[in-house]
């Protein structure tokens, strides 16, 4: 778990410098890093994969039926069967459960040919037996409709298989048929977002389709298959969810949130903490998770609750240029947001102040209105901690004559018509690891 110091007040893009013409409520376009624009980049990406899978490999039983089985429809047979166990289910459960099914049910006939009872009778204790039943309709439509032979295509897989989608399609059809078409799971979303620092929600359709976009371009033409499940090794044995093995990797090199961690480390320390002894070692996460979206100025939040808060003013202070009225500083509570790879933990404070600082901004910071807050390319985590300082009573905030429409003025004000209520300023947090 991490945990930051955050509030309300000027927004920055995460480890990013906008230009200075480049309001927040700028729409933001894909940045470079969020691509493989370079066909010779593509080409070293495969090679050193590849080249770590055949080395660091782990020994699963469907991998050997399938590597040592000549009849397609077979081998197909054999890698449908992993893919549906392995949806939901840790991959040491599965084994014992994939050697008993193919032992009694070595082909489509054979399973086939079984009744209910006996699938779910061997499936018990896997989970989710929809996946046992609709494997064996399966089987049944391919032995009774398609003669017995699996649909050879991602595209057909998908189509006239129950119970088989886009990524199960995907799977069969490269490491049974060569077919070369990339495929995406939860740990081949993992490393595509952290390599190219892509920290917008995955689930959202825009970036779904990136990733399919991303990993097509990737997918190794003379070795589909192989290349799609060493991308799935890289993301369940390395690039974990948490603690990844970043030093073990073999697409280091190709990793924008690693570039990220080594070239904002310094910077962001510096600018937070004041000084360079104090600088901590960023993570993967920090740098990739928000990348390009705007978010409050932050601080680790290590050690004591008074070490925390003296590191909070000193960064409070560094960032206004100025002394500021710390009796009015106050901790609102945290917000816990669920990303696509990390949990985080936002300590929240707020900060009144009587009127806004006239020193220049850090570099890549300005204030912004409520309605340009709502317009930008913020993370929901941002905005729920803006709910929490919403929610809190009014005494925690000072009244402010100035133009709740002032962008350069104004904080996340009430709206026209009414007091503004004066931007809050506080410490956004940087996560760091726990200890």
């Amino acid at each position: 778990m991490r945990k930051p110091r955050k509030a309300g007040g000027g927004s920055q893009r995460h480890g990013e410098q906008p230009s200075p013409d480049a309001g927040p409520g700028t729409p933001s376009q894909v940045s470079p890093y969020h691509l493989f624009g370079d066909a010779d980049e593509v080409t070293r990406f495969r090679a050193s994969l590849l080249s770590w899978y055949d080395q660091a490999k782990r020994d699963l039983p469907w991998r050997r039926r399938a590597a040592g089985e000549l009849d397609l429809d077979r081998r197909a047979y054999s890698v449908w069967v992993s893919e549906i166990m392995l949806q939901q289910t840790q991959v040491a459960t599965v084994i014992g459960y994939y050697t008993r099914w193919m032992q009694k049910w070595p082909t489509l006939q054979d399973l086939a040919g079984a009744s209910l009872e006996e699938v779910n009778q061997l499936w018990a204790g896997l989970g989710y037996y929809s996946r046992g039943r609709r494997l064996q309709e399966g089987a049944r439509k391919v032995v009774e409709e398609l003669g017995g032979h699996v649909p050879r295509t991602a595209n057909m897989l998908q189509k006239l298989l129950p119970g088989v989608g886009r990524y199960t399609a995907g799977a069969i059809a490269s490491i049974a048929f060569g077919q070369v078409t990339g495929v995406v799971d939860g740990n081949v979303t993992r490393v595509l977002c952290r390599v190219r620092a892509i920290g917008a929600d995955p689930r959202s359709p825009s970036v779904t389709q990136h990733l399919w976009s991303l990993a097509q371009q990737l997918v190794d033409p003379a070795r589909p298959g192989d290349f799609n499940q060493a991308a799935m090794e890289l993301g369940a044995t390395v690039c974990t969810p948490r603690g990844p093995l970043c030093p073990k990797c073999p697409v280091r090199g190709f990793c924008q949130a690693q570039k990220r961690v080594e070239k904002v480390q310094a910077a962001v320390s510096r600018r937070l903490l004041g000084s360079p002894e104090q600088e901590k070692t960023l993570e993967v996460e920090e740098c990739g998770l928000l990348a390009s979206l705007w978010e409050f100025p932050s601080v680790p939040a290590e050690g004591t609750e008074s070490v925390q808060r003296r590191a909070l003013v000193k960064a409070l202070q560094t960032w206004v240029r100025g002394p500021l009225p710390l009796r009015s500083l106050r901790c609102l509570g945290e917000v816990v947001h669920v990303f696509s790879h990390i949990r985080q933990t936002y300590v929240v404070y707020s900060l009144a102040l009587e009127e806004q600082p006239q020193g220049l901004l850090p570099s890549g910071a300005r204030w912004v209105s409520r309605a340009e807050f709502q317009a930008a390319a913020v993370s929901t985590a941002m905005k729920k901690v803006l709910q929490l300082f919403e929610g809190q009573p009014s005494g925690h905030r000072k009244a402010s004559s100035k133009s709740p429409q002032d962008p350069a003025t104004s904080g996340p004000g009430p709206g026209p018509g009414r007091q503004c209520r004066q931007l809050t300023l506080g410490a956004f947090f940087k996560p760091t690891s726990a200890p």
